[in-house]
């Protein structure tokens, strides 16, 4: 039987709003996952990853804004009524959404700081996994938007919404290449 983190990192899969029940998820549940994030490696301690949570009158503040910033950045021959609405309620349709913010400190290169935020990332997705949660790191173009809606200062970045929730999803198998397609040994 392999370790439980092994299992975990091969079994955790993005859980979609479709699948989210009407069940909250609670604070207490929302700091494990965050406390997982911030056990995350970072060269020089920098520990460049931000949150900001949103949840039930939250969420709809977020969604109108997603619905906004598309509205005013679409070119009008590709705007689409039915995009505006979907984009505020896949925030709507969550317990919980995540803003994934890099606080870019100036002492690394900016590389090293959006992979130690990656990895907060993969940690909160493994934790929230982990306690039966589900949930997926969105990361459409409107995220470019949302400086001045998040408070961002000059040196964050938005990186993506994690959207969270309790679900209903069936397990299902990786779909992966074998490893041996991806390395060189080299002895």
């Amino acid at each position: 039987m392999a370790n439980e983190v092994i299992k975990a990192i091969q079994t955790r899969r993005a859980v979609f709003q479709a699948s989210f029940t009407k069940e909250e998820v609670n604070k207490e549940d929302i700091l494990t996952i965050l406390e997982a994030a911030n056990a995350a490696p970072t060269h020089k301690r920098t520990q460049p990853w931000r949150f900001v949570i949103y949840r039930q009158e939250g969420l709809q503040r977020l969604g109108a804004e997603l619905s906004r910033i598309y509205k005013t950045v679409t070119p009008a021959e590709k705007y689409l009524e039915k995009t505006e609405v979907s984009m505020g309620e896949k925030a709507t349709l969550s317990n919980v959404a995540i803003a994934l913010i890099v606080n870019y400190t100036g002492e690394l290169p900016e590389w090293e700081e959006l992979a130690a935020t990656s990895c907060a990332i993969e940690n909160m997705w493994l934790a929230a996994h982990s306690i039966g949660l589900g949930g997926y790191w969105a990361s459409p173009g409107l995220i470019n938007h949302l400086g001045g809606f998040l408070n961002l200062e000059e040196n964050q970045k938005c990186i993506g919404i994690f959207y969270l929730g309790h679900h209903q999803a069936e397990a299902r198998e990786p779909i992966r290449t074998p490893i041996g397609d991806k390395i060189r040994w080299e002895e």
